[in-house]
């Protein structure tokens, strides 16, 4: 038999006691036993509890391991490790004490009382639950520390300890919805844990304090009034009520209701102005209640209640004229006085804010003073409010003495009407009386007298003659007497006849296509007259006549009229007999540019409406249209600007030399030409310029007849000479002749499309060089008849002949019609040597030159004559075809040409109108002049339907033909 014996006493190792450990690790333990026979067997206990453990055994030993997952619950827990054999009645153990640091699992937060109210003091607790070492515990308000009363310590579980806080609280409305929170920290182990609580505050609804206790409304516009109540709970309930009366409902409104509330809403769909007052809203919840009153004023539109009444003043004592107003708002501002013509002083205005009335004391009232003062009251809202009353200080009568009114007629056997009429205060006695002797006005068969007052101060009387005789006309004598004077008139009777002529005629409107005219009539014979009007373009010498409706009337718009044009008017008065003169055409308006711009409206200041526009909109308007004016007028600046750089920039690109070029065929002298020296023409006329480099002697290629498609742009740019009604035949639709390669002679200059000064820039220069400036020719024309104009035939030197006939020579063709052209070719014997007689200097022979059909700036000539048109009448150039006294000099002994046979001109022709191209405008031709007889003659291109009108005048022994510039026509004047 084997023998026992007993272990040696177990051993702990992995933990060394009196070390702390954090709670959350990981912790192990092994008790290891030796000796035995047989070896012990080891058991591990947490507090007597048996726990599981891992053994290992030896030859000569036994061990046990542990792993401990270290919490709470192990803080100062006792770990016990027996070893036991069969030899042992005891067993054998050996124990070790954890120490281990833990945070508190929770904190909690408490209030007391639990139910919370304005005004109470409430305590909040916090209490955290035990750690090792105790837990440090602080107080947070929205993120910031609050102070609370010393942390108290207890002992806690697991050898912890148990920390608790208070926070004293006076408890307010203002608290509800703060939250409060606790926070618990283990510093050694840096770990903390939190609670919050809300506070919630009961009490009684409170009105925002942004509420508006009064508030302003527009008559017969909506108001709406939102009101916000603050309260907990926050179920609350709202009455509207005004004068003690509830408002209905907005769940038991109608569509009648103006006034409804829906909750803390007071809906006012329509105000009036009675509805102005005190309104109280209610709001209540379990709490309490609270009120509010809100005043509503209502703003409506100024309006007169009352005017002075018409009263008679003395002379030089004080007048006081009152008007009283109603509005909202009204004050003194808002009511003034007014009188066309007459200045009001402030210090004469008071007000009476009581019985809202403005009062004018008239200082000193005489005659002057006599007549209507306007009351006006606006407040901003609506319109003016305008009401008349009449001053009225004591003066002797005044006889009204218009033309109307002096005389009277009437047939015999009829009933003549004498109108007599005077102003005066108070009311005259009238007399009638003839050759001295007073008439038994009413009390005879014969005169009878009608008595009318037609205002405060207007007084007429009308006699009445029955059964007129021939001894019955003449004149009668008007009296009428007051207190303060007498005065008379006389009125002449006599039979019917034509009415006189208008006194006056004036312009009372003008818009862009429409003019307003007012007259005041003369004497209509006796008979019922009606008017008529004449008008013309002030350059224009045809009439245009309208008849005034109703016959009536002392006003007409004349409507139809062009924009921005003159125009002069006239009227004169007709009745069944005959018609009155029309009244000579002084009275002038010009029609606007633009409908946009505005129009002229002339109105009389005592009769214009009311409008409903404030004057903060009309201010905004004319702001408006004073902006859209400085853009517009910048935008035009910038235009103008941009276009004369571009202008000085292609001039820069350019040399030009001053040169003077033959206008019309050369003399028979060659330094010289007829009157003046070339130099002196060209002085007198232009500048003409060329580019350098550019071969003039070549001319450049005649350019080809525009088609059909642009024949109506070319009539309107061609500038044509034409004499007075003259009309040409129409273009030929085919190419012109070369004229250069003819005869020199016929060649003429036109401007050159790179040389000539671009026509706007030829304007811009005109009034600022002061010299004269010739337009651009258009197609060569058969020459006018020297002697149509007084000139021999010999000193007349011809244009070239018409394309009619050049064409007639090279094809054989008959130009159409053939009766408007001359039969034969105009001789040419002065002209030799491409125009220039033979022997001259070679210095003036001048190279062929083409001419262009067309007013285009195109190539059409060697030279670069600049032809403008003139805004004014030119000084007429030399005939340099004509030679004068002091201009032989070398050449005095030369032959002189042989006499020239002209052609029948077209200028004579009388059914030269018959030519009109198919556009409606007249083909024309520059028509050279007799130099001894200087002429002017304004030229135009109309339609043909329109006829020309013009009226002749000799001053100084020239001829001036003023012809009308149409809209959209161009009038050019050339001088020779």
């Amino acid at each position: 038999m084997s023998r026992t014996d007993p272990p040696n006493p177990p051993m702990i190792t992995g933990y060394v006691p009196g070390t702390t450990l954090a709670a959350g690790t990981v912790q192990r333990l092994s008790c290891t036993s030796t000796g035995g026979n047989p070896l012990a067997t080891i058991t591990w206990f947490k507090n007597d509890k048996k726990i599981h453990s891992t053994s290992k055994m030896t030859d000569k030993s036994v061990s046990a391991e542990i792993s401990i997952l270290t919490n709470v619950t192990d803080n100062q827990a006792q770990y016990r490790c027996e070893a036991t054999n069969s030899a042992t009645e005891i067993p054998l153990f050996e124990t070790v004490t954890l120490n281990v640091h833990f945070a508190p699992e929770a904190v909690k937060v408490r209030a007391e009382p639990a139910e919370l109210k304005p005004g109470i003091e409430a305590t909040l607790f916090c209490d955290a639950a035990s750690s090792n070492p105790p837990a440090t515990l602080s107080w947070w308000r929205d993120g910031i520390p609050v102070q609370g009363l010393p942390m108290q310590l207890k002992k806690g579980l697991h050898g912890g300890t148990v920390s608790t806080i208070e926070l004293k609280l006076n408890v307010t409305k203002d608290l509800n919805g703060a939250v409060y929170t606790c926070q618990a920290m283990n510093e050694a182990l840096q770990r903390s844990v939190h609670d919050a609580l809300t506070l919630k505050v009961l009490y009684a609804p409170i009105f925002d304090e942004a509420t508006l206790y009064s508030t302003v409304g527009v008559e017969n516009e909506p108001l709406v009034i939102v009101l916000r109540a603050d309260g907990n709970p926050g179920s609350i309930t709202y009455t509207w009520t005004k004068d003690g009366l509830p408002i209905t409902q907005s769940s038991y409104s109608s569509s009648n209701d103006r006034i409804i509330s829906e909750g803390s809403m007071l809906n006012m769909t329509r105000l009036s102005r009675h509805d102005a007052g005190v309104y109280t809203c209610e709001a209540v919840n379990s709490q309490g209640a609270a009120t509010v009153n809100i005043t509503v004023s209502v703003h409506y539109p100024a309006d007169i209640k009352s005017v002075s009444q018409i009263g008679i003043a003395e002379p030089n004592e004080d007048a006081l004229l009152a008007c009283t107003a109603t509005g909202n708002p009204l004050t003194a501002e808002h009511i003034r006085w007014e009188r066309k013509g007459y200045n009001i002083d402030p210090k004469t205005v008071t007000f009476d804010l009581k019985n809202q009335t403005s009062y004018l004391v008239v200082e000193r009232a005489t005659r002057e003073e006599v007549g209507t003062f306007q009351c006006i009251v606006n407040n901003g809202i609506g319109g003016e409010i305008r009401q008349d009353t009449m001053l009225v200080v004591k003066f002797k009568p005044e006889m009204d003495t218009s033309p109307s009114l002096i005389k009277s007629a009437s047939n015999i056997g009829e009933v003549g009407r004498l109108t007599c009429r005077c102003k005066a205060a108070p009311a005259p006695n009238f007399t009638w009386s003839k050759n001295g002797a007073k008439l038994p006005v009413n009390t005879s068969t014969k005169y009878f007298a009608e008595y009318h007052k037609s205002d405060p101060i207007t007084y007429t009387s009308i006699l009445l003659i029955s059964d007129v005789t021939s001894s019955d006309y003449g004149s009668y004598e008007c009296g009428a007497r007051n207190d303060l004077g007498f005065s008379t008139t006389s009125v002449k009777l006599d039979i019917t006849s034509a009415p006189d002529l208008v006194s006056s005629l004036t312009v009372t409107n003008v818009t862009h296509n429409s003019v307003t005219l007012s007259w005041v009539p003369g004497f209509d014979g006796g008979l019922p007259s009606w008017f008529r009007i004449r008008y013309r373009k002030i350059y224009d010498e045809t009439y245009k006549y309208e008849d005034v409706s109703p016959k009536n009337a002392t006003s007409y718009t004349v409507s139809g009229l062009e924009r921005n044009t003159d125009y002069v008017f006239s009227v004169m008065a007709v009745n069944k007999i005959g018609q009155s003169k029309y009244r000579p055409d002084d009275t002038k308006a010009t029609t606007l540019t633009s409908s946009e711009v505005g129009e002229l409206n002339v109105v009389s200041t005592e009769y214009v409406e009311t409008s409903d526009v404030s004057k903060s909109v009309t201010l905004y308007v004319c702001v408006t249209g004073a902006v859209l004016v400085l853009i517009n007028a910048a935008l035009v600046a910038c235009f103008v600007l941009k276009r004369r750089a571009r202008r000085l920039k292609e001039q820069a690109g350019q040399s030009s030399k001053s040169a003077t070029i033959e206008m019309y065929a050369p003399s028979s002298y060659n330094d010289t030409m007829t009157g003046e020296t070339l130099s002196s023409v060209s002085e007198k006329s232009e500048t003409y310029s060329q580019d350098e480099g550019v071969d003039d002697r070549q001319p450049p290629p005649i350019p080809e007849v525009p088609s059909m498609a642009n024949r109506h742009m070319l009539n309107q740019q061609t500038e044509t000479y034409l004499e007075e009604g003259g009309l040409l035949p129409p273009p030929l639709d085919y190419p012109p002749p070369n004229y250069a390669a003819l005869d020199a002679e016929l060649a003429r200059t036109l401007p050159h499309a790179h040389r000539a000064t671009p026509r706007d820039q030829q304007y811009s220069t005109l009034g600022r060089t002061g010299k004269q400036n010739y337009v651009a020719a258009p197609s060569p024309m058969p020459p006018l008849d020297g002697s149509y104009y007084n000139m021999a035939s010999d000193r007349y030197l011809s244009y070239p002949p018409l394309i009619g006939e050049y064409l007639q020579q090279q094809s054989g063709r008959t130009p159409t019609p053939p009766q408007q052209y001359g039969a034969q070719p105009l001789p040419k014997p002065h002209l030799m040597n491409g125009g220039v007689p033979a022997g001259s200097p070679s210095h003036m022979t001048s190279p062929p030159l083409s001419y262009g059909l067309d007013g285009l700036d195109r190539p059409s000539a060697g030279g670069t004559l600049r032809r403008q048109r003139l805004d004014k009448m030119a000084v007429p150039p030399p005939d340099v075809t004509v030679l004068h006294q002091g201009n032989c000099n070398q050449h005095s002994q030369m032959p002189q040409p042989a006499p020239i046979k002209q052609p029948q001109s077209i200028l004579k022709d009388p059914s030269r109108h018959k030519y009109v191209n198919q556009y409606g405008s007249p083909i024309s031709s520059s028509t050279p002049q007799n130099s001894n007889s200087s002429q002017i003659l304004t030229v135009q291109n109309l339609t043909s339907d329109v006829p020309q009108y013009g009226t002749i005048r000799k001053e100084n022994k020239k001829q001036n033909v003023t012809i009308d510039e149409s809209f959209n026509k161009r009038s050019e004047t050339h001088v020779v």
